[in-house]
């Protein structure tokens, strides 16, 4: 399921039901507003939900604590501005604009400040699916998340940017409300906040490399069409996501997505010059789900949109 809410708090909001919409929205907890005359007039949150994942912009215009055990799921905090100030597991850890706090399931942490600055993007995800994502991706056996992320490195600057181009997503997008493909996004979501949030596996590295990339592009070349994700991949190489990457890097140069995508463009391309008449329906068939990516990418690699093809033949 998908859907995304701009959820109003109705009549003039008070603390109440401002608490009541965020715990809808994100997580359910205890709010204790820090200054006696504060006003919940400026709180408001939205969320996009996405099967196991969801993702809550969330501020409330004054400054507050808040106690939550984050019941079944992680709970990401990125404030895009302020200070968030958090007690979890018997320290603290202090994020701003750059940082992210990551808070474990069913642990209590308290939110000790909230600046009236800070409004957060919240990424919750499910235990279980995280954990199941965990195993697929690699991290090595006992691996921890930490309590913390830096955004400002390339792994956590890159997802933090594709959850925020999720939910700058119109309510009524219709690949959003399509289950499989919210699902997609949900694992690759995950996939990519481990792949930044987990030390390297130096188990994987016994493993011999053309293997691996051998079985990959194999599976690929037999179904480019399927919904593939970067753990998909690795679960056929039979080693971590972080390990299958070094491994194209190293024998092929390139990323194993941008291997699928040549092999999409070649089937799109075969089809389009076979008598196809609709550009966007071959596309679609074959996995491309964003067209204007799809058609700046085919016009890079064969010179052309792919609507010129059509109008030669």
């Amino acid at each position: 399921m998908s859907r995304l809410e701009q959820m109003r708090i109705p009549g003039e909001p008070d603390w109440d039901a401002a608490s009541a919409a965020v715990s809808d929205a994100y997580f359910p907890h205890q709010l204790h507003p820090r200054e006696s005359r504060s006003s919940a007039a400026q709180a408001d949150v939205s969320v996009t939900v996405m099967g196991p994942l969801r993702i809550a912009r969330i501020g409330w215009g004054a400054e507050v604590a808040i106690h939550t055990d984050h019941p079944g799921a992680y709970g990401i905090n990125v404030p895009l501005g302020g200070v968030l100030e958090t007690q979890v597991g018997g320290h603290s850890v202090v994020s701003t604009s750059g940082l992210a706090t990551i808070n474990p399931p069913d642990t209590p942490a308290d939110i000790t400040r909230w600046s009236s600055t800070c409004s957060i993007v919240g990424v919750k995800i499910d235990r279980d699916f995280l954990r199941h994502e965990m195993d697929r991706v690699g991290g090595g056996p006992g691996a921890t998340i930490p309590d913390q992320l830096d955004l400002r490195a390339p792994a956590g600057e890159s997802w933090f940017r594709l959850v925020r181009s999720i939910a700058a997503q119109p309510a009524d997008d219709p690949l959003l409300a399509n289950p499989l493909v919210a699902e997609q996004l949900a694992a690759s979501l995950t996939d990519a906040f481990l792949l930044a949030a987990l030390p390297d596996d130096p188990l994987d590295h016994h493993l011999p490399r053309p293997r691996i990339v051998t079985r990959v592009l194999d599976a690929l070349r037999a179904d480019p069409a399927r919904p593939w994700t970067a753990a998909d991949m690795a679960d056929v190489a039979g080693v971590s996501v972080r390990r299958l990457q070094e491994g194209f890097r190293e024998y092929v140069g390139r990323t194993p997505r941008d291997c699928l995508t040549e092999m999409r463009l070649a089937a799109v391309h075969d089809e389009l010059r076979a008598g196809a008449t609709s550009v966007t329906d071959v596309a679609m068939t074959w996995g491309f789900t964003h067209t204007g990516r799809f058609a700046a990418a085919f016009r890079r690699k064969y010179g052309m949109p792919p609507s010129a093809l059509l109008r030669e033949l």
